[in-house]
């Protein structure tokens, strides 16, 4: 899909980038930009939301995305799609932990920087990498958000991620089954 080739009139919808806390601004700005750049979508960075308390697993230290999608339905506009964008550590109640989480077709997505910058071995974060896997991960969910579900052809940016290991053996392309879909979804 050729982002170029959709005017922003033909577009279905505009994503909110919605921080959730303290969240990193050049993640939230390279996020927007990318979602622009890859699929065509008109994307701007929204004011902060608070922490979402109201997700918080005490037991665990981490919050529910599921939670939060939930919670990013209130007020959607009918041609909006809310992608939150956290440092928090993200979980379903099933899994150990997620990178992010979007309901398919649902225009609601959450992604964290919890875990991508994260390397064994290395005590600092090397930013460029975890801005990488960052895009991956936001252009999967909100491709998600959009309708488009896993796919597995390899290489696509719709396979499922089992780590950071299969994160970056993907490029940030779609195979052509999933470009296709997307774009009978941004019609």
């Amino acid at each position: 899909m050729d982002p170029a080739s959709l005017s922003p009139t033909d577009r279905a919808f505009d994503v909110e980038v919605i921080p959730l806390g303290r969240a990193d601004e050049v993640a939230g700005a390279i996020l927007s930009a990318n979602l622009q750049e890859f699929l065509g979508l008109p994307a701007v960075v929204a004011p902060p939301w608070p922490v979402p308390d109201y997700a918080h697993l005490p037991a665990r230290n981490q919050y529910d995305a599921g939670l939060i999608l939930q919670h990013f339905f209130k007020d959607l506009p009918p041609d909006g799609l809310r992608l939150g964008l956290t440092a928090l550590d993200l979980t379903l109640p099933i899994l150990t932990y997620v990178f992010g989480e979007a309901l398919v077709g649902g225009r609601v997505a959450v992604v964290s920087i919890f875990r991508l910058g994260r390397e064994p071995g290395h005590p600092r974060k090397d930013l460029g990498l975890l801005y990488e896997r960052l895009v991956k991960v936001g252009l999967h969910e909100t491709a998600h958000a959009l309708g488009v579900p896993h796919c597995r052809q390899p290489g696509c940016l719709m396979r499922f991620s089992y780590g950071l290991e299969h994160l970056d053996a993907l490029e940030p392309q779609f195979c052509s089954c999933c470009r296709q879909a997307l774009a009978e979804f941004l019609k």
